[in-house]
């Protein structure tokens, strides 16, 4: 039995369960997600012309699926504290997949706001969430129709996302009213918990609307290192007319974690939006981020970075579409790969024949620091019109050993030198955090784990 077998099996034998523990707006896509998955099935090694993660395999194990929505024990109330000053963030936490508001969080939530659990807001907001859930996920082939599409290539793992939506029952909704201004960044904890392996099926759903704007944080935990967690994440996001937001996601999870997260993002005319992912702890990552910037004027920056060791395998894909004229989009993904680690980018920009005056600019830089660490990289454009400014570029080597011999010239232990060299690699991603604060915290972050430290969160040592 392949991997997506299991999971249509398990469909079949208790979709009625699954539909009793979740609303008709998330019920209503499953019937079409099965059938699409009936004649598709997960990546494979190689399948997207390049050595990646093999998808199959990421989902090929017996994990457990919580469909009757046991509870499980971490509570809100005992927060996961990380070893550095905490950002000032209104927060949420998703315990597998279940949504756990904390009280600071309601409480502190401006006018024109709202944060709540996935099926909370299906409920009360049917045709808002109707209108928008798996409308970007959904829309995606699995097949693809032109094998040297870039876009087709880049988005044939949607088969994860469509069978996300065949098994979500909850996850986080986001709501910025229109000309609303959400100063304090939201921050949504996911804490992977259980006592046996298990799957957890998270969605989150944004909408931006026009002239509002938002920060999102969200970071995955592990609560065991000895348990075998597989993530599968989508996120949907919608920015309206002017709109402004930021995500910064953060993984520090476990050796034994898998996870494969999927970002669709729509920008009307004059949006903004900042996505950066860091990847500092984990077992098999992959990272897809779909981005359509379908409005004039909109801009988009997409970045990056990964510290693998050990047998730690990272892998990122981004599709970033231009279909309007004058848009900008800027990519610059880093990793610093040591051990046995394996990493993987393959990116792509693709202009539109009506996106005139297009400025896009793509950035791939890796550093393999052991002869047995393996980097894959595999940047493309595709452009369909004329008067357009658009770059790419991608390499791959060790530390400057210039660098490295002018600092032991001056009395810098090599270690010291070394870590030195990589935080300076690192630094032009960890800038494009608009926080202070955030910034400040993920350059300490880097720090310990370039130091060697794989515990970065106080609480994921329980």
């Amino acid at each position: 039995m392949d991997a997506l077998a299991q999971y249509l099996n398990l469909y079949r034998e208790h979709s009625d369960v699954l539909m009793a523990n979740a609303p008709e707006a998330l019920n209503r896509p499953r019937p079409r997600a099965y059938e699409r998955l009936m004649s598709a099935r997960l990546p494979r090694k190689g399948d997207e012309g390049y050595p990646a993660l093999s998808v199959e395999e990421m989902f090929a194990p017996d994990y457990g699926v919580n469909l009757r929505r046991v509870p499980f024990g971490v509570e809100a109330s005992e927060p996961f504290r990380c070893g550095v000053p905490n950002v000032s963030t209104l927060m949420a936490f998703v315990v597998n997949d279940s949504f756990r508001p904390t009280a600071t969080l309601e409480r502190n939530l401006p006018d024109g706001v709202e944060v709540m659990s996935l099926a909370r807001a299906a409920e009360i907001y049917p045709d808002v969430v109707a209108k928008h859930y798996d409308a970007l996920a959904g829309a995606v082939k699995l097949i693809p129709t032109d094998p040297h599409s870039t876009a087709d290539a880049v988005m044939q793992p949607s088969a994860v996302s469509v069978l996300n939506t065949l098994l979500c029952q909850d996850g986080v909704f986001v709501r910025v009213k229109a000309g609303v201004r959400c100063d304090k960044p939201l921050q949504i904890v996911n804490i992977s918990n259980a006592s046996a392996p298990l799957l957890a099926v998270r969605r989150m759903l944004v909408i931006v609307e026009d002239g509002a704007s938002c920060s999102i944080l969200t970071c995955d935990h592990a609560a065991s290192h000895d348990v075998d967690y597989l993530n599968c994440q989508v996120t949907e996001a919608f920015l309206g007319r002017g709109a402004s937001l930021d995500i910064y996601d953060l993984e520090e999870s476990s050796a034994r974690t898998a996870r494969h997260a999927q970002l669709y993002a729509r920008q009307d005319e004059g949006s903004e939006f900042t996505v950066n992912g860091t990847t500092l702890v984990g077992g098999r990552t992959r990272n897809s981020y779909y981005v359509e910037l379908c409005g004039e004027h909109a801009r988009a920056k997409l970045a990056g970075m990964a510290i693998g060791g050990d047998e730690q395998a990272v892998e990122n894909a981004t599709c970033v579409i231009h279909r309007a004229p004058k848009t900008e989009s800027d990519q610059l993904f880093k990793n610093i790969l040591d051990d046995k680690a394996e990493g993987a980018f393959y990116g792509s920009i693709i202009v539109d024949e009506k996106a005139d005056f297009t400025k896009a600019y793509q950035i791939n830089r890796n550093i393999v620091a052991s002869p047995s660490a393996r980097m894959h990289t595999r940047p493309q454009l595709e452009i369909y019109c004329d008067e357009v400014k658009c770059s790419h570029g991608a390499t791959v080597g060790q530390i400057d050993e210039n660098a490295m011999f002018y600092m032991r010239q001056r009395g810098i232990p090599e270690r010291q030198a070394r870590m030195m060299l990589m935080q300076a690699f690192m630094a032009d991603v960890i800038d494009t955090v608009s926080i202070p604060a955030l910034k400040s915290r993920l350059a300490q972050l880097v720090e310990l784990r370039l130091s060697g430290t794989r515990e970065l969160c106080a609480a994921c040592e329980r």
